[in-house]
């Protein structure tokens, strides 16, 4: 019996200077969130080319990260089949929730700044931001479709480190 599962994103895949680039517009688009007084995480969905921004989007609340409301509306908006060429950039690694979205909406490929843990370790027991120990290489290895994690990116991982702890020390933590 043959796999109907998809194989991973075309190749080549981003270049690093396209992840670092992309992953900086995700950072600053988390910045803009929380000058809109939503926590700082921001995501941005680029086409199959790498260069193409096709959506932006910034955290909207405790259950409408910006990872699941990207996917939700790529989802929307584009065939499964391109979206399985296409790359989800996001300061943050996606949480389960937002991760499970991202698989859901068919989205190939997922790249982060810094990880979960270091989300945590910056905000410590935050009630505005209960971190899970659920990473998102955890659920995407236990998915029937290859999803391509790349992450954390050392390059921008202090840069969205500065803003997450600028944001979190401001409410208290």
């Amino acid at each position: 019996m043959t796999s109907s599962a998809p194989t991973p994103p075309h190749e080549p895949g981003p270049t690093r200077e396209q992840i670092v680039r992309h992953l900086r517009r995700a950072n600053a688009v988390g910045e803009r969130a929380a000058a809109f007084g939503h926590h700082p995480f921001g995501a941005i969905l680029v086409g199959p080319d790498h260069e193409t921004v096709l959506i932006e989007q910034g955290n909207v609340d405790t259950v409408n990260h910006a990872e699941a409301v990207l996917a939700r509306a790529a989802a929307t908006n584009f065939s499964a089949a391109y979206l399985w060429d296409c790359t989800l950039y996001t300061s943050v690694e996606p949480c389960c929730m937002c991760a499970g979205t991202a698989y859901w909406a068919n989205i190939g490929r997922v790249v982060f700044g810094m990880t979960e843990q270091q989300l945590l370790d910056a905000t410590g027991n935050h009630a505005e931001n209960p971190t899970m120990s659920v990473s998102s290489r955890y659920v995407f290895d236990h998915c029937q479709k290859p999803v391509d994690l790349i992450g954390p990116v050392d390059e921008v991982a202090d840069e969205v480190m500065r803003v997450q702890r600028a944001f979190w020390r401001a409410r208290g933590a």
